[in-house]
């Protein structure tokens, strides 16, 4: 009888090794046919958009609960890591302006995540975005970033943030999403590095792209990115002048260093607008891109410059223009370490590229 125990607990041992996810979420986990039939067999009519890592659809739970359920690609073995890692990512994070994980999904081959669905990712409804809605939307994603900076349970950097990945509930507030690339960070920990480095064209900041180093301040980066993307109604990855060799940010620097910053705002809101305010944001937008991350601010200091107007902010130096716009090329590659061949790879538009490694 001791034998027979003691051969059961070291089963049930080596069970928890295996499937430790499955053991920690198994109150999240979805069985497939439920999410076949909420999702009409994954028809095309139900598909919300293709994302780095497979297709997203839309669902409706027999509760009546709306769903989005993202489908992670069969065709390929890139990804699981990612999936893996957004799922014990987002089962501990709950906040107003993080995207809700409802549960996962894992039969056979098929890994599938089940979220909360937020319905504005529509590019159409910019008009509708006046400049006290984006100035509400700017404020969220902030604060969004600082909880998985300081005050969440974990300490985590995301490393993926870009407008694809900020989706609108029905009231206009934003919500971060795709926590594939995510890494989670002890309290004490502030930077690390890597040689296999992946992301999407123009949100990475040139300490990563061209040396593998990523922090906090990597995050505060693609924030000012962001920020820029929201004053202006432009893309960063599809950006264009009458000078070929402009991109967005170089361009909003120059209309700073011109005295003409009010240039850069979309012009579908210049009749109604907070001249403090933008003028703050542009300010705001330009510290958090500089070319050394100790000169970006935190998100912190960043939601106390939005909330106040008696901050004195630091004059911005000229960012570093590190990747010229206006390539036809999907996929760019960089040398990281010409000695050792290795290399990166940006996506130029907003799929996230990505190479599976161990950690």
């Amino acid at each position: 009888m001791v034998l027979l125990a003691m051969v059961y607990c070291l089963q049930r041992r080596s069970a928890r090794k295996k499937y430790p996810m499955e053991e920690e979420n198994e109150s999240l986990l979805f069985d497939l046919p439920t999410l076949k039939a909420a999702t009409n067999k994954f028809s095309e009519d139900n598909k919300l958009g293709k994302g780095g890592f497979g297709e997203v659809y839309k669902g409706i739970l027999p509760n009546g609960q709306e769903i989005a359920v993202k489908m992670l690609s069969k065709n390929s073995t890139q990804g699981a890591e990612e999936f893996t890692n957004e799922v014990k990512i987002l089962a501990k994070l709950q906040h107003r302006n993080l995207v809700r994980l409802f549960g996962y999904c894992l039969d056979g081959n098929e890994k599938i995540l089940v979220y909360e669905y937020v319905p504005n990712k529509n590019p159409e409804k910019q008009r509708t975005l006046d400049w006290s809605r984006r100035y509400k939307i700017i404020g969220g994603i902030a604060r969004g970033i600082l909880y998985l900076h300081e005050d969440s349970r974990l300490r985590i950097i995301h490393r993926d943030l870009k407008a694809s990945n900020i989706l609108l509930d029905e009231d206009m507030n934003p919500k971060i999403s795709d926590f594939g690339m995510a890494r989670i960070f002890s309290s004490e920990q502030t930077q690390e590095n890597t040689f296999k480095i992946a992301g999407t064209y123009g949100y990475m900041p040139p300490e990563y792209a061209m040396q593998g180093h990523f922090s906090l301040k990597s995050d505060v980066y693609s924030f000012g990115i962001l920020l820029l993307e929201i004053l202006s109604g432009k893309k960063n990855s599809s950006f264009c002048t009458s000078d070929p060799s402009e991109n967005l940010l170089s361009h909003a620097w120059k209309h700073w260093k011109g005295g003409t910053s009010l240039e850069l705002l979309d012009p579908t809101i210049r009749d109604s607008y907070s001249r403090i305010e933008v003028n703050k944001c542009i300010h705001i937008a330009l510290l958090c891109v500089q070319e050394n991350p100790a000169q970006r601010p935190t998100m912190d200091s960043i939601i106390l410059m939005l909330n106040s107007n008696s901050v004195t902010l630091s004059s911005p130096q000229r960012p570093a223009f590190f990747l010229r716009s206006g390539t036809e090329q999907n996929v760019l590659e960089l040398e990281l370490d010409q000695s050792k061949g290795k290399s990166i790879l940006l996506s130029v538009n907003e799929a996230s590229i990505t190479e599976v490694y161990p950690r």
